[in-house]
């Protein structure tokens, strides 16, 4: 990984060595990419190709999958499924909420819904949970896979969901959280994240959430209607960003993943198919 490191920085100064020996005037200013333009477009087309290599990041969890083993008879492991805000919820500075119970983290940040789909097998049924609880759609929202209606995110979720029925995992869905504009100075690069994820189609998929998870005998977990506030965004002191909770929302969404889960076990496991 050193060696491709340094690639950027050797192809720089090979560059810039040719512009100067050019014969007569040298080309113009505008033409001549600097060492830092052109090390960051090398960097990401590394980092890119790593990523289209392993697209659904199955090589992220594939160690500790292995080592996690079976659970014991009786106990009910419960799976996250998720991005990021699934993915930090494991780090210490937001309350241990995974630590002492039968919970297992599989969040990756940045995901979608169909990297989460193709990942569900081995990050979700190999583990042989009780529950999973899928978060997702933002980042489908957001586009960061490409651009994704609202039907394509609703059919992954689908897709999901009767994965895990078909294995006995009980369903619970959560709702998309919100997302909000507050932090967002004018004059910023890039977008307010209620541009980026705009709260209509947000609205949209969760109201179809909810009424998948009601016909289809799944467990839907609210965040959105607790984390909004009167103008219908997240509330500005859960979050420092706009879109990822800080250790107020994680506070807020913990025991609402719990009373979810508790719903999900009491059930007897003979909900509707689809």
């Amino acid at each position: 990984m050193r060696i491709l490191a340094l690639v950027p920085v050797v192809l720089c100064v090979a560059v810039t060595a040719g512009f100067a020996q050019t014969a007569g005037a040298p080309p113009p200013q505008a033409t001549v990419p600097s060492c830092p333009e052109l090390a960051q477009a090398l960097n990401a087309v590394v980092r890119n190709d790593a990523r289209l290599r392993d697209w659904a990041a199955l090589n992220r969890y594939r160690q500790a999958n292995g080592t996690l083993g079976k659970p014991r008879p009786g106990d009910a492991r419960v799976v996250f499924l998720g991005d990021s805000i699934t993915d930090s919820w494991q780090q210490p500075r937001f309350g241990r909420f995974f630590e002492g119970r039968l919970y297992v983290d599989r969040g990756i940040s940045g995901q979608t819904t169909p990297q989460m789909l193709i990942r569900f097998r081995p990050d979700v049924i190999a583990l042989e949970p009780k529950v999973v609880v899928i978060l997702a759609g933002t980042n489908d929202i957001a586009g960061n896979t490409g651009p994704m209606t609202d039907e394509e995110i609703e059919g992954n979720v689908a897709s999901m969901s009767e994965l895990a029925r078909v294995r006995g995992i009980r369903v619970v869905l959560a709702s998309i959280t919100p997302v909000s504009d507050y932090h967002f100075a004018p004059g910023a690069p890039g977008a307010p994240q209620t541009t980026l994820r705009p709260m209509a189609r947000i609205r949209a998929i969760n109201a179809w959430i909810q009424a998948y998870a009601r016909d289809n005998g799944y467990v839907y977990l609210d965040y959105f209607s607790a984390m909004v506030d009167d103008r219908g965004l997240l509330r500005a002191e859960l979050s420092e960003d706009d879109l990822h909770p800080n250790a107020k929302g994680y506070d807020i969404m913990g025991p609402l993943a719990e009373a979810a889960i508790k719903r999900a076990l009491s059930r007897d496991g003979s909900a509707k198919r689809p």
